[in-house]
């Protein structure tokens, strides 16, 4: 729900940042990745690079350039240190060790375990709510929207190029739209499905204008960033008005709110942008790994009031 919506809004502020950080304009790094790639990436030794890389490297898409980059990078950054400067993004992102093909691997391996707690809920959902309660088809849509945007958001953390930051973009948008059209189902469609069945293709209608706009016409961080934020908070506020709204008559709705004031609270680690502790744990990683709890108190309150619709589905039924 929130979380993609909060999470997509912090990327594209970092990505913002993306073609404009400090290190990988140093003349230092430049010159070292052209002469790297001079020396390494052509010919023969080309070949030899290609003969002694790692199977899972290149499977995960890791190029001779690539390994030119992440090498100067370190190359920089010691220079850095030496002389008593802060350590520098390159970019956008601060220097990660690379584990195995991981490139981040403390946010790739929380983006896993967020998408893990999402199948783990899922799974409970299904076992305990029957396919008769108004919610269920809508809810488990839901969970497998946000179990592909964890997918993509792993992928992108263990891998970053320009497919994967565009999926983990627009599939962290159809969490957002499809969070507000749940919450819009909850709201409006139960009594009216005709609003629903509209709202459904609005939404639909204006993902495919989004994606189409920033894969065809051109990827504009600054319009992707109005845009989500917008209708995250839109997304945020419609669920928190509901949930004060009902909160007496439906007690399961404060785990719903929790999870809405929470998420605004952890997204405030993002502040405290630093260099990653030993090199792999930085603000982003730790934000995601905060999120998980989250997945299994909002999937908690789905299962609760679903299950709260059915019974009063059931006692409507039997008045009738």
């Amino acid at each position: 729900m929130a979380v993609s919506a909060a999470r997509l809004v912090l990327l594209a502020s970092a990505a913002a940042l993306a073609s404009a950080s400090q290190g990988d304009r140093e003349p230092v790094y430049r010159d070292c990745v052209l002469l790297c790639e001079e020396r390494n990436c052509s010919g023969g030794a080309l070949k030899y690079f290609r003969s002694h890389q790692p199977i899972y490297m290149s499977l995960a898409g890791w190029t001779c350039r690539d390994d030119c980059k992440y090498n100067c990078m370190w190359v920089t950054v010691s220079l850095y240190l030496q002389e008593g400067h802060r350590v520098p993004q390159f970019h956008g992102k601060w220097p990660f060790f690379r584990f195995l093909f991981f490139q981040e691997p403390a946010s790739a391996m929380a983006s896993f375990l967020n998408g893990l707690a999402s199948l783990v809920m899922l799974c409970r959902y299904r076992a305990s709510v029957p396919t008769s309660c108004p919610m269920y088809h809508t809810c488990v849509a839901f969970a497998w929207v946000s179990l592909n945007a964890w997918f993509w958001s792993t992928v992108f953390h263990t891998r970053d190029t320009e497919l994967t930051e565009k999926m983990d973009y627009f599939c962290a948008s159809a969490v957002i739209l499809h969070s507000i059209y749940l919450c819009c189902v909850r709201t409006v469609g139960l009594q009216r499905p005709a609003v629903a069945s509209a709202f459904r293709g609005l939404l639909l209608l204006l993902l495919t204008a989004h994606v189409s706009y920033l894969s065809l016409v051109r990827f504009d961080y600054g319009y992707n960033l109005v845009a989500n934020v917008a209708i995250g908070l839109a997304n945020l506020a419609w669920w928190l008005a509901w949930c004060l709204r009902n909160g007496r008559r439906l007690p399961h709705t404060r785990k719903c709110a929790a999870v809405v004031l929470l998420l605004q609270a952890l997204s405030l680690l993002e502040l405290l942008d630093f260099p990653p502790l030993f090199w792999v744990l930085d603000a982003h990683a730790i934000w995601h790994i905060s999120t998980i709890p989250l997945h299994v108190l909002f999937f908690s309150f789905l299962e609760d009031d679903s299950l709260y619709l059915l019974r009063e589905s059931e006692a409507k039924s039997k008045l009738d």
